[in-house]
């Protein structure tokens, strides 16, 4: 459980980096099909919540360059 508290934390901390600091990508979050669930109650799990971490820092690592 620590590990997916950690995951989740770090989500949190890049999210509000992306929100704060770079407002412009903030929007894009909602256009990103890894939070749109498939199903009506989706089951998270400590590999999709990688993934999602990975998603945003692919995002903002992408903005960081192309700017």
């Amino acid at each position: 459980m620590k590990n997916v508290h950690e995951l989740l934390t770090k989500i949190a901390d890049i999210t509000r980096e992306i929100e704060t600091d770079y407002p412009e990508v903030y929007k894009y979050l909602n256009e990103n099909p890894m939070t749109i669930p498939n199903m009506e109650h989706p089951s998270v799990d400590e590999t999709e919540l990688k993934e999602y971490l990975a998603s945003l820092e692919t995002l903002l690592e992408k903005y960081k360059k192309d700017q």
